[in-house]
Order: structure tokens, then sequence, then C-alpha cells
């Protein structure tokens, strides 16, 4: 699978190449040591959070290992994603510069002792985007590594050129021509949300953690409202650039008042140029 660092020349059309043909590539050098070690100690302490509001009776009902849904709420740290040159430059030249974001998730990866992985739904193979548009890139993932994926710790399992299929490849295709994902700490993996992956087992006796995020075109739902969950305030605090990206201008209007507001001012704002 492609791996290339941001900070060759070039690293973008390579990467975009790769997403393209192959439907996923790996770009390191992207988060650096300071942020690694402040996002780590941010997603414990959200951890924490989540397990008190929500309660362990709940958050086991779901059926998730390791998930921290909606962190922004719990903590500012985790806006800063949103601003990371790296990011921008994907996401506008994949699914443009007027995108939202979907979703992002803090992902805790518990270990288990070999043959004791419980199954689960991030387990096995799937699609974080299931339709197909006849080839129309609508949604992408960008997945950082925020400890190393080794195959041991359970890094994430693509199978290389299984984006933009109108049918499921056969279990046999998806087993046999699987890839683990092995990267350092603070690289990017980008792919398709069509691509079939899934998330390895984790046996090297300590947690693994990453965060991933998915945008997508303005016109499609997000999974959580970034506005609504953070508040008016906390948006209008963020760079327009950010505040795009929580959909802050792809709302809709509920109320006469709302729908005849001068252009400028508008909910769904129409695109620049």
């Amino acid at each position: 699978m492609l791996m290339l660092s941001c900070k060759q020349d070039g690293w973008l059309e390579q990467a975009l190449g790769g997403l393209r043909y192959a439907g996923c590539a790996v770009v390191t050098d992207v988060l650096d040591d300071a942020l690694l070690a402040q996002t780590r100690e941010a997603m414990y302490s959200v951890q924490r959070a989540i397990r008190a509001e929500i309660g362990e009776e709940r958050l086991g009902r779901a059926g998730e290992l390791g998930v921290l849904r909606l962190m922004v709420r719990f903590d500012d740290h985790f806006l800063r994603f949103l601003e990371l040159p790296a990011v921008l430059q994907i996401v506008d030249s994949s699914v443009s510069d007027t995108a939202i974001l979907h979703l992002q998730n803090g992902l805790i990866l518990p270990s288990f002792p070999e043959g004791e992985v419980p199954e689960t739904f991030q387990t096995s193979f799937h699609q974080d985007f299931p339709r197909y548009l006849e080839g129309y890139l609508a949604s992408i993932n960008l997945f950082f590594a925020i400890d190393e994926f080794t195959e041991a710790n359970g890094g994430t399992i693509v199978v290389p050129g299984t984006h933009q299929q109108r049918e499921r490849p056969p279990e046999a295709y998806l087993e046999q021509n699987k890839v683990s994902v092995v990267c350092p700490a603070g690289s990017m993996l980008i792919f398709d949300s069509t691509l079939w992956h899934a998330a390895g087992a984790n046996v090297s006796g300590k947690d693994r953690l990453a965060m991933n995020h998915q945008f997508t075109r303005s016109f499609l739902k997000p999974q959580m409202d970034y506005v609504r969950a953070l508040g008016d305030e906390k948006v209008l605090e963020q760079p327009p650039r950010t505040q795009q990206l929580l959909g802050w201008y792809t709302r809709t209007p509920t109320s006469l008042d709302d729908y005849y507001r001068p252009p400028e001012e508008r909910l769904y704002r129409a695109r620049q140029g």
C-alpha cells in the first residue's frame, strides 16, 4: 500500500492517486510528538467523561469496542484536527471545500488474549459509506494513528481496490487480499469510505489509540449535528473553515424568518465562485 510523508514534494497528488486507484494511502509525519501526547491524555479524559455521563450499561448495550463519540463537546482540543493543513488539503481536493464533518470518533482499542478478541461491527469487514453512487466520491475517511499501528496491536485492516464496487466482494476474497496497515504514530490513513476494511485484533497487551474522521459532501446528513451539540457560541469562536466543516453553513431553516434572511446570513450558503 502507498505510504509517503507529507514533508515530501508532491505528496498530495500521490495520496489522491492512491485514494482513487487503490482506495487508500498512508501519509506519515502529520502529527508531531507534542500533539500526540496531548491527544492521548485528552482521549482518556474524554473516555472517563463519557462513561460518567452515559454509564457502562448503556455503552455496553451499544456493542462498540472503545469508541469515543462527540469528543469536541468535552474538550476543544479535538477541534485542532479540523485545522491541520494536511487534512484540509485532502478534504478540499477530494470531497470539495464545502464538505462537512460526518463524524469524529476516538478509538481506544483494548487488548485481549489471543483467541478472545470479541466480534463486533468494527472487527468485521464493513464500509463506512455503504452506498454505491456510480463511482461518485461522496465520502472519505482520515484515520489517525495516535499510537503506532502494528499487526499485534490491531492496526486497521484494508482490502485495497474494493472501493466503489456495486456488490460486496466475497468473504474469501476479502480474507485473501487484506492488508494490515503498519505505520508510525502521527500517520494518517486516507481511504474512500466505500472501501472494505476492519479493525484488527489487539493482542499486544496494551491499548491502541486512534482517531477516525469522516468527511462527506455538504448535502449529506452527518452522524452528529455538531452545531446543535456545541451551540452557536462555541461554533462561532472557531475559524470560518472549521465552522464550515462543523456544518454551520449547511443548516436547515426552521422558520420563514430563517428562510428569508439576506444571502450573506442564510443558513445554507451557496458555493462561492
